[in-house]
């Protein structure tokens, strides 16, 4: 497991993690959410010994990152800080990767099997795509066969096929029993692939819940409504209670009434009905409004996380 306890980084007079507790699970892919400036990236790096908190601790496994044995065994991390060195081959950078934490050199040619970059294993890393980077960086975290995986914003330039093929390898690990922490800001991916929330604001915890029990918690539901009558169903809605909105094709996004009693009240008026759907919301919409009650509506502190400007310029990476 992971276990974070009050732990806290402060920049100067800005408290960027302040007094933050969880746990990370095996068996399960926990998503690691909050807003720019959040403290996500800045937490991620105080549980990889790469930022020193001012208080509280980070345990992987019951031990603190710096104690573990050739830690690419233990925990794979890919963080958006650094790059490897452009002159390598992606083959020599997971080698000497390989031979500092005793890992067999044939493990390399797996994981680059694995990520797809089998074919470009001796091409240097400075003819990269990002896409290409990306899944070099990913190759690395999984060099070690970790039980732990640490992943902030992983499908930075992938495209479709490859994050559909990040979901299945996230859900196959955790299916395995490993514990598996993702960050990102793409929260439809995030819905399809965690299974637990983990979700901070100003570097204070919001909410730490199964990914369902978050869902219905916070939801709000609605039926949504198409009919050519809209404007004449929307009146009578709002006659009996409930609360329409117009969504910019047209339809209503009805709150406060049940699918059937609209079906009622439609059928009333003569008003067709060409869709009668109900919904709990997306998880964007969820996660936006948890996110606005938790800062009162004003999102995270502006600057972004002082943890990732410290690292380095956004969209590298680095393997732990």
């Amino acid at each position: 497991m992971i276990d974070v306890e009050d732990l806290t980084k402060r920049y100067g007079p800005a408290t960027v993690v302040g007094g933050l507790t969880f746990t990370v699970r095996p068996g399960a892919v926990t998503g690691f959410l909050g807003p720019n400036g959040a403290g996500k990236s800045t937490t991620m790096r105080m549980m990889l010994g790469l930022t020193r908190p001012d208080a509280g601790s980070a345990r992987i496994g019951g031990r603190p990152y710096s104690e573990l044995t050739h830690p690419l065994r233990h925990v794979g991390a890919l963080l958006e800080t650094s790059a490897p060195h452009r002159g390598l081959t992606a083959r020599d950078h997971l080698l000497w990767l390989a031979r500092s934490n005793r890992i067999a050199r044939g493990r390399v040619r797996e994981v680059l099997e694995t990520v797809g970059l089998a074919d470009a294993a001796r091409r240097r890393v400075g003819t990269f795509s990002l896409g290409m980077g990306q899944r070099l960086g990913l190759a690395a975290a999984l060099l070690g066969d970790p039980p732990v995986l640490v992943l902030d914003e992983p499908v930075n330039g992938l495209d479709t096929e490859g994050i559909r093929w990040l979901r299945d390898l996230l859900r196959s690990m955790a299916a395995e029993g490993r514990t598996v922490l993702v960050s990102s800001h793409l929260m439809a991916e995030m819905s399809r692939v965690a299974d637990h929330l983990v979700v901070i604001s100003r570097g204070r915890l919001l909410a730490d819940t199964g990914m369902a029990d978050f869902m219905q918690r916070h939801g709000r539901p609605y039926v949504r409504v198409r009919t050519p009558h809209a404007e004449r169903l929307g009146r009578e809605l709002e006659r009996h209670g409930a609360t329409p909105s117009r969504t910019p094709d047209g339809a209503l996004d009805v709150v406060g009434m049940t699918a059937a009693e609209i079906s009622r009240l439609a059928a009333e008026g003569g008003s067709p009905l060409h869709e009668l759907s109900t919904h709990a919301g997306s998880l964007e919409e969820i996660y936006l409004q948890v996110i606005g009650e938790g800062t009162g509506g004003g999102g995270a502190a502006g600057g972004g996380d002082p943890g990732r400007a410290a690292g380095g310029r956004e969209g590298r990476n680095t393997h732990v």
